[in-house]
């Protein structure tokens, strides 16, 4: 039986750019079949005379609120317009601050957007973007040893956006297409630092993914780019020189973005961590 959709308002409410506990609802969210969210972000929240706003706003259109507010006395107004309203008002992070407090006998500094500090940090996510930018579809290849991953696939397997993502982390990430019929660029066997990692997918879903790109772009869409046995041909091919240069690879079929970069950052913890005995072992 099918299940009905639900429509219903949800609030988030942050002190600082809302990320946070935007992602925390949506990965709530889809577990729920048939439930669809109006999302109300309410953003650098830092004021009551804001909370009374964003409350307004509240009642017009009334829903569970999910908050990430590290004042006492903005989370006391916003959970007091909340109960009178008679609506649901959730702290996400509340829970876990609390018990890492317990276990530090720590307090916290109470410093909203304290995530997003202009640290060494986040001066090296935005190096690492200018340098993923710069080596984005087989670019700046003289310089590929700089990377800390090097990404390695046919065309329109998630390499770029796979990249972006990694280098949103401080990962610089670099990116070499295969091209039917033309060879690697040299300098891709010359790197020694980075860990190279070779992208897959299923050679059906290549092709629709293709063909939808290029009727986007309003071009011919039966060409050998999207020939099923083209592709196929391609995607051996590239099987092949994994193999022969033993990069690993990943099948990006079925994986997200997400998932696909997460399986990329485990590969890079445990190059690092094997590193690290190797330099133990002959200190």
């Amino acid at each position: 039986m099918p299940v009905r959709a639900r429509n219903f308002h949800l609030h988030l409410v942050s002190d600082s750019t809302g990320e946070t506990v935007t992602s925390v609802a949506r990965a709530c969210l889809v577990q729920f079949e048939g439930v669809f969210a109006t999302e109300h972000v309410w953003s650098l929240i830092r004021t009551p005379a804001q909370i009374d706003k964003v409350a307004d706003a509240i009642e017009v259109n009334r829903g569970p609120v999910l908050y990430t507010l590290v004042d006492h006395e903005l989370r006391d107004r916003l959970r007091e317009h909340c109960r009178r309203l008679g609506l649901p008002c959730v702290g996400i992070l509340d829970q876990v601050m609390s018990t890492l407090g317990v276990h530090f006998h720590s307090k916290t500094a109470m410093w909203p957007g304290r995530q997003h500090a202009l640290d060494d940090e986040y001066f090296g996510r935005i190096d690492a973007m200018h340098y993923t930018l710069a080596h984005d579809d087989g670019q700046s290849t003289h310089d590929l040893d700089d990377a800390d991953v090097i990404l390695v696939g046919p065309s329109r397997t998630s390499k770029t956006p796979t990249c972006v993502y990694l280098a949103n982390r401080g990962i610089k990430a670099a990116n070499v297409p295969l091209v039917p019929k033309v060879p690697p660029p040299e300098e891709l066997d010359a790197v020694q630092r980075p860990l190279i990692v070779g992208l897959v997918t299923d050679p059906e879903r290549l092709v629709q993914i293709r063909r939808n790109r290029l009727h986007l772009l309003q071009q011919e869409t039966e060409t050998d780019y999207t020939d099923l046995e083209h592709v196929q041909e391609e995607m051996q091919n590239a099987r092949r020189l994994y193999a022969r240069n033993r990069w690993p690879s990943i099948d990006v079929t079925r994986r997200s973005i997400e998932e696909t970069a997460a399986a990329i950052l485990q590969m890079l913890d445990r190059r690092r961590e094997a590193a690290g005995s190797v330099r133990m072992e002959t200190a």
